[in-house]
């Protein structure tokens, strides 16, 4: 029997999503092109990534450990520290590509600027280069940490308002010597900035202004890397949790006694802030505390609880906006609340031949995450994986949803949040359960092969 012709792909984007995804697809045959805008791989590890996109700062060191961030196939060097460096991440990620022989596989210093289906539901992919190539399945790994959301505060502010994504270290991109700071957030890059330049010798004064407290993870346990431990995977999730939770306030006690504000959430019912300088530094004074910012007034910034400061910068660790500037279509991207139901967190429903790999915040890794999903998404184009009925996947993203909702308190960031290991035992099981449906059917390719390499429609 002849072995039938494989589906031709696009990957966008050559960051740790993409380069798994092309791995994947490789060895098991499927032909494909990955376009990447930079001129190497890494995507938000490469500091200061000529593309733009990089959110790395200088001392950033990754706050997953090397046991968790690790591809399957790929070790992490046993010389490396509990928490790598991002210039260690980066070189990883090379070594990934360069072992697999992956490297010629990609365009680089290429941007997609535009992806459309057309009628046939075959993808047209138009890059900043002039070329255009038409392609039977597209996969998206563009990233979701490199389109800043700024605050949209009234008043005008005489100092400089930055986002975290350009901040490099305390004298670029300005000198933050002597100067009156307020930090806006308080997830993981927010964190490691003010606890940065809250040193003396940087600020004259360091605020942290946030509309809500939240819980600061450590990120050890009795002198372990905290983020191996695990919950053994019989256990109920809602007993699980309860365990975490009381876990965090025995060890780590109230967030009120290191002079932080209260929590108006339980442990674990936000993605994770996670930080040991942090605490000691607010534990010593030089990190002071102020609500959400209200307005703003020439060098004076209000605050919700009334006060005000006299301000120089600020430096808004805000979070990103999920972007796909190549799509035009309006169901291909999140809503104005940043909700973007998908299946397995990959899957739109209703176009069977596109697939978002780590368009997630999985606790406690996502470095790999993209790794699991490529499992599913190489099975699907080969025939050894169908996708479920469309009133079957509406109703799981229905339970999806509900369940996320019932977890994290209503945030933009939540809208994509999920838990690694449960994640990729359910997946596990869903590969299992496509199987039979695609054994039933007789393995039929569900994405033909149609395109042609070098044919422009």
């Amino acid at each position: 029997m002849d072995t039938p012709e494989l589906p031709r792909v696009c990957v966008i984007g050559a960051g740790p999503s993409g380069i798994t995804a092309a791995k994947r697809l490789a060895e098991n045959g499927i032909p494909f092109d990955c376009y990447e805008a930079s001129d190497e791989v890494g995507g938000n590890w490469y500091y200061k990534n000529p593309n733009g996109m990089s959110a790395c700062y200088q001392s950033l060191h990754i706050d997953t450990s090397k046991y968790r961030l690790q591809f399957e196939d790929f070790p992490a060097p046993a010389d490396w520290p509990d928490f790598p460096h991002h210039s260690q991440l980066l070189r990883y990620f090379k070594d990934y590509v360069d072992h697999f022989g992956l490297r010629d596989r990609i365009t680089f210093n290429t941007m997609v600027i535009g992806a459309d289906r057309d009628a046939d539901g075959l993808w047209r992919v138009r890059t900043d280069t002039g070329r255009t190539e038409v392609y039977d399945a597209l996969i998206v790994c563009n990233g979701h940490h490199w389109n800043p959301r700024f605050p949209d505060y009234p008043g005008e502010f005489d100092g400089v308002l930055l986002h975290s994504h350009t901040y490099n270290d305390p004298f670029d991109p300005i000198d933050l010597r002597g100067k009156r700071i307020v930090v806006v957030g308080m997830g993981n890059s927010g964190l490691d900035i003010a606890s940065e330049l809250s040193q003396r010798f940087i600020a004259e004064k360091l605020f942290v202004s946030a509309r809500r407290g939240v819980w600061v993870l450590p990120k050890y346990v009795n002198g372990q890397v905290g983020d191996r431990q695990s919950v053994p995977s019989w256990m109920p999730a809602k007993l699980a949790l309860k365990l975490k939770q009381r876990f965090v306030r025995k060890n780590r006690g109230e967030m009120t006694n290191y002079g932080l504000p209260k929590p108006d959430h339980e442990p674990f019912e936000a993605h994770p802030s996670a930080s040991e300088e942090f605490l000691h530094r607010a534990g010593c004074g030089d990190i002071a505390f102020k609500p959400a910012i209200t307005r703003l007034d020439g060098e004076t910034v209000h605050f919700a609880d009334g006060s005000s400061e006299r301000i120089d910068v600020i430096v808004c660790a805000t979070g990103y906006h999920i972007s796909f500037p190549f799509f035009t279509d309006s169901e291909l991207v999140p809503d104005a609340a940043n909700r973007f139901p998908l299946f397995q967190l990959m899957v739109k429903p209703g176009v069977d031949n596109l697939f978002y790999l780590g368009l997630a915040q999985p606790m406690p890794t996502l470095v790999n995450f993209a790794e699991q999903q490529s499992k599913l998404v190489a099975a699907y184009l080969t025939g050894r994986y169908h996708l479920p009925s469309r009133t079957r996947i509406d109703e799981v993203l229905a339970a999806q949803e509900a369940e996320r909702a019932g977890r994290y308190y209503d945030s933009p960031r939540h809208t994509i949040q999920t838990e690694f290991e449960p994640y990729v035992r359910e997946l596990t099981k869903e590969l299992a359960r496509g199987a039979k449906r695609a054994a039933a059917v007789g393995n039929t390719l569900p994405v033909p092969a149609r395109a042609k390499a070098g044919v422009a429609r």
